[in-house]
């Protein structure tokens, strides 16, 4: 039975081939594109993948005024220096980590192969700590480490703080995490450390806890040493301390303190102005060509004293090998109340004496001071430039020298006066130390960073504008523009 239907094969066979090739050419495209998409997504792998291998020092900048999070070049030239394996273990809880310290130890990282940083929890790791001290720590403290030498970096020790006593409380001034590590490093990798003896027994004054905390960070030793119980100055002694004693050592003590500086001894001293006779301890100086005057010195010039009392002496630092930086550096001392330091007129040929602190020449003494009545200069007194400091130093042998550093005003040791010349006089000691002992450890000076800085503040407006163009804008046209690519396509 006939339908009346005519079947074109031809037509039906020519719309086949028309589609079969608009799907071909469909694949074709789709292919392409497919095919582009995935080398996109490589790339973009591949780039993240270099891009966690670069160093954050090239990745992230340091936008902080002061650089909290970047180490300084005499970090980096310390580091580059290092030969030994170094690991510093960061005790924290998971969550609590102090974001300047993790990333300056990850600056520690990357400067050098031979440093490592680990963090260990506490929690996870509760009796870590204890292989390397017995104190409870803190979180976000320290653990250096080279073989079977340790060295622990307290969480407080890192920031230095002014504490308010209105409110009783404390607050962050200062961050010196790269100074700590870099002692701690330092001390970790060397094998001799000098020694400081303080001298006991004579009402000596005190060091400071900002000098001490001072001289730990340059890794020296400080120990008490009673000469009178003692037989002689250890032979492991750096430098011998004299900190202005109020009363006079025995001849046995002066002869022991003579016999270790004649033996290439080193020694550091301070006097202060007593009404008290010192006739063995003139001696040790004297045995070195150098004694004090009785009376203090007053200025004349009032460049060199300040707050208007003409006693609180602004010395001028003559450059030598130990002040040689602050002289470059425009830095001040302050010495109230000091004595005169006369050079003998005659000594050994051997003895080799540098004045390193002076008066001006308007300068003059009060031998009375008791009975003083006024700051004026009057004729009895005597004028001229005076000695504050000097420094002395004889050969013994070719492996041998004796070196000594005298100061007639323990002022220089005392934390108020430091404070007034912005740490002027523990650079002064730090200086004379460096200058005598020898500090095998590496001793680089990086002074803490100031947190009283001002932080970017971006006001709500720019934020928002800025979060509706990079979470919107940019995407949203990223769509449209595949969109109308896509649409084309497909025309085609």
């Amino acid at each position: 039975m006939k339908t009346g239907i005519k079947i074109n094969k031809d037509k039906i066979k020519t719309s086949l081939k028309e589609k079969m090739k608009i799907n071909k050419k469909a694949l074709k495209n789709g292919t392409y594109s497919m095919a582009y998409t995935l080398i996109l997504i490589a790339v973009i792998v591949v780039i993240n993948l270099i891009t966690a291998e670069i160093p954050e020092k090239y990745t992230q900048i340091d936008v902080s005024s002061q650089k909290l999070y970047t180490i300084s070049d005499d970090t980096v030239e310390f580091l580059n220096e290092l030969d030994q394996d170094v690991v510093i273990y960061h005790v924290v809880q998971s969550g609590n980590e102090d974001d300047i310290l993790k990333k300056m130890l990850t600056r520690y990282e990357e400067a050098s192969k031979h440093i490592k940083v680990e963090e260990k929890d506490p929690v996870l790791y509760p009796n870590f700590a204890s292989q390397y001290t017995d104190s409870q720590l803190t979180d976000n403290s320290l653990i250096v480490v080279n073989g079977e030498k340790s060295k622990v970096v307290n969480y407080y020790s890192l920031y230095e703080t002014d504490y308010d006593y209105y409110t009783g409380s404390s607050n962050k001034t200062g961050f010196d995490g790269e100074g700590q590590i870099d002692s701690a490093i330092a001390y970790v990798t060397s094998d001799d450390l000098p020694v400081i003896y303080a001298l006991e027994g004579h009402s000596e004054m005190d060091l400071n806890s900002d000098l001490i905390s001072s001289l730990e960070k340059a890794n020296y030793q400080i120990e008490s040493l009673n000469l009178f119980t003692e037989d002689s100055v250890p032979e492991d002694a750096g430098c011998l301390l004299i900190a202005a004693p109020q009363s006079d050592l025995s001849e046995d003590e002066a002869q022991k303190v003579i016999s270790y500086l004649e033996n290439g001894g080193k020694a550091i001293i301070f006097t202060d102005y007593i009404n008290v006779d010192m006739p063995n301890l003139k001696q040790v100086l004297g045995n070195y060509g150098v004694s004090y005057e009785d009376g203090v010195i007053l200025e004349g010039d009032s460049k060199h004293y300040i707050m208007q009392v003409p006693y609180y002496l602004v010395p001028t630092i003559n450059s030598t090998e130990i002040t040689s930086e602050m002289v470059s550096d425009n830095r001040y001392v302050l010495m109230p109340v000091a004595q005169s330091i006369k050079i003998a007129d005659e000594y050994r040929d051997s003895l080799t004496i540098e004045p390193v602190l002076t008066t001006s020449e308007d300068a003059y003494i009060k031998t009375d001071v008791q009975n003083m009545q006024t700051f004026e200069k009057e004729d009895k007194d005597h004028e001229g430039q005076f000695y504050l400091g000097v420094c002395i130093s004889e050969e013994i042998s070719d492996e041998k020298s004796t070196q000594i550093a005298y100061y007639s005003s323990a002022s220089l040791i005392d934390a108020g006066t430091d404070q007034q010349v912005s740490g002027g006089n523990s650079e002064l000691v730090l200086s004379t130390l460096g200058w005598m002992c020898e500090n095998k450890s590496p001793v680089i000076s990086v002074a803490g960073k100031d947190l009283t800085m001002e932080y970017l503040t971006v006001p709500e407006y720019d934020a928002s504008y800025w979060s509706a163009i990079t979470c919107g804008v940019i995407p949203v046209t990223c769509l449209i523009i595949g969109a109308v690519i896509w649409f084309k396509r497909r025309k085609k």
